[in-house]
Order: structure tokens, then C-alpha cells, then sequence
């Protein structure tokens, strides 16, 4: 299943529709207003699903997952501004690739591929594809990937 992250031209506050292959509004994130970085996650319903919540006094920039009201991981960057490395505390799974040009895989703690992610080039807003091996894991990838987007943008 690709899911297509396309960021919105010129919104004052972040906001993220994200299609699947056919153009249909599978996910919408919505950012909030506070001192850290938070983003909601809701369906193509309009419900609310998860959230990713920037941590605020963290000595290295960090991220944490939510399912619902429940905390499910998070994500922490090492290394230098110029080589991003991530650890990743959420469903055992891992990330490996060119973070600064956003071409990376996304494997389980087996080794197998969970989703590919890959920055489109030549588009007048960013836009990323997730292909995601299995579709019940495509809500997973999905925080994964905007938990390491917003760490991104959180250290430019």
C-alpha cells in the first residue's frame, strides 16, 4: 500500500493530507499551537487516531508516539546535525538510509522491510511516498515517518 504525504503550500500552521494511490484522503494530520512541536493524527473519517508530541526539556531532540490516549514509543536523534542517526523505541522496528534526502527503509526487528520512504523531487510542496509492505501497519510507518520529519525540521 503507498500512502502519499503531501505537505500543504503556505499553511500558517502545519497540516498534512496524506492519499493513497487512487488520490483518497486515507489520513490528515493537523498540528497544534504550544511549546513543542504536536501533531494529531485522524482518519479519513475525521477521527482522532494518534499523535506524535515533540518531549520540550529532552537533551537530545526526541519524539513520542501515541495510540489513542496510550503511549506506544518513541524517537530520539544521535549523531551530528550532518548525519542524522535515530533510535527507535517503537514496535521494534527500525530505520536505515539517507535521512537528509529522505530515501530510507523502515524494517521490523526480524529484518523484514516494513515500508520504503522516498522524497518526490520537482513538486512545489514536499512530498513523500510510503509504500508499506502490510496496509494494517500503515498508521505505524506513517507516525514513524512524521515523528522523523518534525525531528528534521525541530534541528534546521
Amino acid at each position: 500500500m503507498k500512502l502519499i504525504f503531501k505537505q500543504r503550500f503556505m499553511t500558517w500552521l502545519d497540516s498534512y493530507d496524506i492519499y493513497d494511490e487512487a488520490g483518497n484522503t486515507v489520513y490528515t494530520v493537523e498540528s497544534e499551537m504550544a511549546w513543542s512541536k504536536l501533531m494529531h493524527v485522524r482518519g479519513a473519517n475525521g477521527g482522532y487516531l494518534a499523535s506524535v508530541k515533540q518531549k520540550f526539556w529532552a537533551f537530545r531532540s526526541t519524539f513520542e508516539i501515541y495510540i489513542g490516549p496510550e503511549f506506544a514509543g518513541r524517537i530520539r536523534r544521535t549523531g551530528p546535525v550532518f548525519l542524522p542517526h535515530y533510535d527507535i523505541d517503537f514496535r521494534g522496528w527500525q530505520a536505515d538510509g539517507d535521512f537528509m534526502g529522505f530515501d530510507y527503509t523502515i524494517s521490523d526487528a526480524a529484518g523484514n522491510l516494513v515500508a520504503t520512504v522516498s522524497k518526490e523531487l520537482f513538486k512545489l510542496t514536499d512530498t513523500y511516498i510510503i509504500d508499506v509492505a502490510n496496509p494494517d501497519d500503515s498508521l505505524y510507518a506513517l507516525l514513524l515517518v512524521l515523528s522523523i520529519d518534525a525531528e528534521k525540521a525541530s534541528s534546521s
